[in-house]
């Protein structure tokens, strides 16, 4: 039985991020190097939080303090990563494109691409935090023994966990079309929303108990659905390229 609650628990934390990289990503290796260069930084915003948390003595007594700061750091390097994409972004659209793409571009990127890749580094940004989120449950509850029949815990904290990092997973990449978009058309309210919304996901984890489960995720929830409303007006959305994205007109939508 344990072994069947992990399986789930990876269907169901990461079966969305493995969907949409099968799908819009794999097949594209440009897209693949610019997902991991997401995942790449992310680590390194870990790197750097583990460093902070070792030469601040307080971090260690709270970890409400430390979360924050990890968040924070995180935030920087998807800056960090802004930077070096906007400077590295022509030229890999320009590997990218036939010659005659490249005549009717005249060195410009266009917006779509913009939005690409902060979807993708978005995706790789999630993908990197969720596996490190949920890899120590997901050992745990390969057995012996079930995770949460001690000390009276709940005994949903597996499946919530991984529903919560699969949110988790879904709002970074939504968070980075918000905040790439906003840095891009110089709306700079947005990437502070990002921050905030951040803040506000990540810090109620710290609830305890069914607490946890009963606010921490519907609100998880809410900011996934307002957040993705944001980044579907902000990458150009509108009913049309809905209708067009149902009937696979590819050529009238772009992923």
């Amino acid at each position: 039985m344990t072994l069947l609650q992990m399986v789930g628990a990876i269907g169901i934390a990461y079966g969305p991020a493995a969907a949409l990289f099968i799908f819009t990503i794999a097949t594209q290796p440009l897209r693949i190097i610019v997902m991991m260069s997401g995942m790449f930084f992310w680590l390194l915003s870990l790197l750097v939080s583990s460093l902070w948390w070792t030469i601040v003595p307080s971090l260690k007594e709270k970890l409400a303090f430390g979360l924050t700061f990890s968040i924070l750091f995180q935030e920087i390097f998807r800056f960090f990563l802004y930077t070096l994409l906007s400077k590295a972004e022509a030229g890999l659209q320009k590997f990218s494109q036939t010659e005659e793409e490249r005549r009717q571009a005249n060195g410009s990127v266009s917006d779509t691409t913009k939005h690409e890749y902060a979807y993708v580094a978005g995706l790789g940004f999630g993908t990197m935090s969720g596996l490190f989120a949920l890899i120590n449950v997901l050992d745990d509850s390969g057995g012996p023994g079930t995770v949460g029949l001690r000390d009276g815990d709940s005994l949903n904290y597996l499946i919530m966990s991984a529903f919560f990092t699969m949110l988790m997973i879904l709002l970074h990449v939504v968070w980075n079309v918000v905040f790439y978009w906003g840095l891009d058309t110089k709306r700079y309210l947005a990437p502070v929303l990002v921050a905030i919304s951040h803040f506000i996901v990540s810090e109620m984890t710290l609830l305890k108990g069914d607490i946890l489960y009963q606010v921490a995720l519907p609100l998880a929830a809410i900011n996934l659905v307002a957040m993705s409303v944001v980044a579907f007006i902000a990458a150009g959305g509108s009913i049309q390229s809905i209708i067009a994205a149902c009937s696979c007109k590819r050529r009238q939508y772009h992923l």
